[in-house]
């Protein structure tokens, strides 16, 4: 399948690694991901986990990845209110690009990581 894709002229939106670089962009996107990957978490244990990310970008992200079907959020009607993330069968699939990111990144002398 990846010879087809290199072989096409043009990279267009129908071009499979430009859709999914589309759902994965952003500096914290899959991060947000990769601590979702082992089940169900709160706001603030994602927020915890991602040094330096703000309650106001976590929050934007997390709003993109719902919107575009790769988590569900579910509100508890508690005082105050509990609300927990989960990835859907969707987002689940990510779980191996993330391996693979995983995989190249160890690879990649320290130089390229700061």
């Amino acid at each position: 399948m990846l010879e087809t894709i290199v072989q096409a002229e043009v990279c267009d939106d129908e071009c499979p690694i430009k859709k999914t670089a589309d759902v994965i962009e952003g500096r914290w996107t899959t991060l947000v991901i990769r601590e979702l990957l082992p089940g169900k978490k709160r706001f603030s244990e994602i927020q915890r986990a991602l040094d330096g990310i703000s309650p106001k970008v976590l929050t934007a992200r997390l709003r993109l990845l719902e919107r575009r079907g790769l988590l569900t959020r579910t509100v508890f009607p508690t005082v105050p209110p509990k609300t927990e993330y989960e990835l859907t069968p969707l987002g689940r699939q990510l779980e191996a690009v993330l391996n693979a990111m995983a995989e190249f990144g160890e690879q990649l002398p320290t130089e390229y990581t700061h």
